[in-house]
């Protein structure tokens, strides 16, 4: 009717309008009563110079059945939802977020909490078992016997193309983990589809250990024989409340049996190089193409595309349509260009969507939330409640801030005194950013949604408006500035007199770096009263941090790196650790005693909807292969609580190693489970604890800028202390509360990935034509390779043991020993384990990004030089060329060189390139 209306009135313009529509029955309809009518995809043809819009329409199945290899019989099927409900209320079924190995992504886990209410990890392992579920996918997952259960060290894999994988359509690929097939005969054959190259057939190899038992313990947990849960014995699998802490009984794995919530986003990807279309076409033919996301751990995808010339070597979003089980890989769909490969602003941007970092620009209706004097905006004293004594003005108090080189968004100030009866009063102040973001507002909204400030080497991406974070809420020196106070009365020892709670105004008397903090304490002959305060601060906190020790709070360890960038071009010209100074130790001890006197504050007064954070205690399984390792050396690592812990790792010191116990420390970090945010009325107070800090209950106060789960405490203890406060029942939603700490967890896993994403960019971009020796330390065992930490710049990679292009019938020059969990020669003459120290050279591949999969996704790659093993080591030849090479080469300026930085200087130039 619509469009017969429009006809009518229009038809005197020579206007004719068109329904289009993709619902049969409107568009035969429309057809019958003479109105102009077609399909979203035929109206889209008219425009073939945009072959992109078509593309973007998804939903459209490229799944050719006749091309699917007769001895596979697909994916099982899943379990209804009624009886995923009925295996996880009985306890037969267990659920969790799937997580995928950074190193093997046909290798996932999932930790639960089971019935002993302890949290587990469950290994999925193989695409059989994890059954079309991806990278974050919440699943439902039942636990495979025992004798399927995993003994052995995961397997890295060299390459990236699945086809050269065994999985899903070899009953025993995963038994071994070492065939690989003929993929001449395993690639699919479908009409205008992928051919695989010749370069295609050598690739992917993982290599396995010749121990048979090794092989079997990882069996069945991988295999298409594994029955199906829907058809099977109940006796077969192994019920949760069954699983302990026996670590002889190696890590349980299971397998998906249903998809609880998808976890599907737009994924940055590249066409695989590796693979051609099948046959000659016309340019805007469709084809169907692999396609390969960036994050390693998301399954290839296949596409229809008019554009298949056009993308290669670009970097683009796609999107997952569906995965038929039927289909060995998932189905999608081209959703928009990025840019070329190697950019660097291409680089930048896909990493920040490829871990849902928002960072589009503040729109107009946050902006309008601002402060309407802008950067004029001035203290009034009615306005913000001094004059009421709502807010304390603190501005005479020697308040001072320790802060990082070059921070601007300052979150948190300190002072203390000396009071007349000896004790201390020592005051935390944190910025009053809820002052200017009210709930509701455009400005919290947005903030609520970004929850947390991302720091990449070369930018920072802000939670709030730059006007708040690095200017009004900024507590910098010199200016009045409104905060939230924490004053404690201290005694001697450091114990807890009193602690109160003020909204204030504070007038910051210094903003100090770490390093001028620290050269106040040293030089004796500074006694200022700032000096005075810090010193004071640094006594109290020696005790506070000792107190905690004692309790068994952990001083864990993780390489931190941080590049020296040129001014221009951003380009990383030099890479140094981060080191850490005693006034560190001074800040985070004070915010640690805040971040706990108002979590104890909060949940007095909100104990169903207090925001918290709890740091589970880890399974003593965590620690087997580290406890392993350590026997040789004769330390002993007692786990059986955060202080014993703590105790065995302040004894473990070699002496002829000074950095041994900073690498143990490292590796025991990655033992650990991850600290999350809760909402206090969805868990026992018992579950509050806090394993690392040793605290039976925390939370996060003292960084509102840059985190909102701080805006969210700020507001309950706001409440806390003024019933007046008003803030209604946004602070006692529980299920609002779990909602938002789920994102919360969410965004902080993202941000922390992105910045270590950003350092993997600048690393590649700093040793890009270069070739380096370093020592490094021995972090990881896998079956096929090992892990390596270079201390000097804080990098860790892999040296594969196996060439990718190696002949599997010839046995690997290092195979994995289960007992001794080391790689080993077959003599026995060479081994690698973990904590040894080797010698490496480290390089980025200089191919065309577009040569292969590997340079697509450019790698730092280490390679072995010490120990010398044969087959796996740089020759003595190979390095002394590599060696007289990096001493005669002079810098270029190559065409890419050139693109990087005439992007970073003049982007509005980039299209002429």
């Amino acid at each position: 009717m619509a469009v017969k209306w429009l006809r009518s009135h229009l038809g005197p313009a020579s206007i004719t309008p068109v329904l289009v529509t993709n619902d049969e029955g409107n568009l035969r309809k429309a057809l019958e009563d003479g109105v102009d009518a077609c399909r979203m995809d035929e109206y889209l043809r008219v425009y073939s110079e945009h072959p992109e819009l078509l593309d973007m329409m998804g939903s459209v199945s490229i799944t050719d059945r006749k091309s699917e290899d007769s001895s596979w019989g697909g994916y099982p099927e899943y379990l209804s939802t009624v009886q995923v409900q009925a295996g996880l209320k009985a306890s037969a079924l267990v659920q969790g977020t799937l997580q995928i190995a950074p190193y093997n992504y046909l290798e996932g886990s999932i930790s639960a909490v089971f019935p002993d209410g302890k949290e587990h990890r469950i290994l999925v392992i193989g695409r059989n078992n994890m059954n079309r579920a991806i990278q974050g996918d919440r699943v439902a997952v039942q636990i495979l016997p025992k004798a399927q259960w995993r003994k052995a060290p995961s397997a890295a894999l060299v390459d990236e193309d699945e086809d050269a994988v065994p999985d899903v359509d070899k009953k025993s690929s995963e038994e071994s983990a070492s065939v690989v097939p003929d993929t001449a005969n395993s690639a699919s054959s479908t009409s205008g589809g992928d051919v695989p190259s010749g370069n295609a057939r050598k690739r992917a190899r993982i290599t396995a250990d010749s121990d048979k038992s090794a092989k079997l313990a990882v069996a069945g947990s991988a295999t298409d024989s594994t029955p199906d849960p829907a058809h099977s014995a109940a006796a077969e699998f192994v019920n949760p409340a069954d699983v302990g802490d026996d670590v002889d009984d190696g890590e349980p794995t299971g397998r998906v049996v249903g998809i609880i919530r998808r976890n599907w986003r737009p994924y940055c990807a590249f066409l695989d190089p590796n693979f051609t279309t099948k046959g000659a076409r016309a340019s805007s033919a469709p084809a169907i193409v692999s396609v390969l996301a960036m994050d390693r751990r998301i399954p290839k995808l296949k596409i229809r595309t008019r554009q298949a010339d056009v993308l290669a070597g670009q970097r683009f979003v796609v999107a997952i349509d569906s995965w038929p089980k039927e289909s060995r890989y998932p189905q999608g769909h081209f959703v928009r260009a990025l840019g070329n490969a190697g950019d660097k602003a291409t680089e930048t941007e896909v990493l920040l969507l490829e871990h849902d970092v928002p960072f589009q620009p503040f729109t107009q209706n946050v902006r309008a939330d601002l402060p309407s004097e802008g950067a004029n905006w001035t203290l009034d004293l009615e306005r913000d409640q001094i004059a009421s004594g709502k807010r304390r003005d603190l501005r005479s108090l020697n308040i001072c801030s320790i802060d990082p080189p070059g921070c601007t968004d300052i979150d948190d100030a300190l002072h203390a005194f000396e009071l007349p009866n000896g004790n201390f009063q020592v005051g935390v102040h944190i910025a009053d950013v809820t002052n200017f973001v009210k709930p509701g507002t455009s400005m919290d909204v947005e903030a609520a949604y970004r929850s947390t400030t991302v720091y990449l080497v070369d930018r920072r991406i802000d939670m709030l408006p730059e006007l708040l974070g690095t200017n009004l809420c900024s507590l910098r020196s010199d200016v009045d500035r409104l905060a939230f106070s924490c004053i404690w009365e201290l005694d001697q020892d450091a114990n807890i007199v009193d602690v109160v709670f003020h909204k204030s105004v504070i007038h910051s008397k210094a903003s100090l770096t770490y390093e001028e903090a620290q050269n106040r304490i040293d030089n004796p002959a500074m006694v200022d009263p700032i000096t005075k305060s810090i010193r004071s601060l640094n006594m109290l906190a020696k005790k506070l941090r000792k107190r905690r020790m004692d309790a068994g709070a952990l001083t864990l360890s993780s390489p931190e790196v941080r590049f020296r960038l040129e001014n221009d071009s951003q380009d990383p010209v030099d890479v140094e650790m981060k080191a850490l100074k005693e006034t560190n130790a001074l800040v985070e001890e004070f915010m640690l005693l805040a971040n706990i006197s108002v979590a104890r504050k909060i949940y007095q007064h909100f104990p169903d909807s207090a925001i918290l954070r709890r740091h589970p205690e880890p399974p003593a399984q965590n620690f087997c292969n580290l406890q392993h390792a350590l026997k040789p050396l004769g330390i002993e690592l007692e786990v059986g609580s955060s202080l014993a812990l703590a105790q065995s790792l302040d004894k473990a010191v070699l002496p002829s190693d000074p950095y041994f116990n900073n690498l143990l420390r490292i590796l025991t970090t990655r033992c650990m489970m991850q600290a999350q945010y809760f909402c206090s009325g969805t868990h026992t107070p018992e579950e509050f604890r806090h394993y690392g800090l040793a605290t039976d209950i925390y939370t996060h106060f003292t960084s509102p800028i840059r985190r909102y789960s701080d805006v969210m405490v700020h507001r309950l203890l706001h409440a806390s202390i003024d019933r007046e406060a008003g803030y209604g029942s946004v602070l006692t939603d529980k299920n609002k509360m779990t909602e938002q700490c789920d994102m919360l967890n969410h965004r902080h896993r993202m941000a922390q990935q992105a910045g270590r994403s950003s350092v993997e960019l600048y690393t590649n971009l700093f040793f890009k034509g270069k070739t380096v020796e370093e020592p490094g330390y021995v972090t990881q065992i896998l079956q096929n390779g090992f892990g390596v930490l270079i201390p000097s710049y804080g990098i860790e990679g892999v040296v594969y043991t196996t060439s990718k292009d190696a002949d599997s019938s010839v046995p690997s020059a290092l195979e994995y020993d289960q007992a001794a969990h080391e790689l080993v020669s077959p003599k026995k003459d060479i081994s690698i384990a973990l904590f040894q120290r080797v010698r490496v050279i480290l390089q980025v591949d200089n191919k065309p990004v577009s040569a292969n999969v590997s340079s697509m996704r450019r790698k730092l790659s280490l390679r072995l030089i010490e120990p010398q093993v044969p087959g796996i080591s740089v020759s003595p030849d190979e390095l002394a060329s590599l060696r007289a090479t990096a001493a005669t080469a002079q810098p270029t300026a190559t065409e890419e060189n050139r693109i990087v930085e005439l992007v970073t200087k003049h982007p509005d130039k980039v299209q002429n390139v």
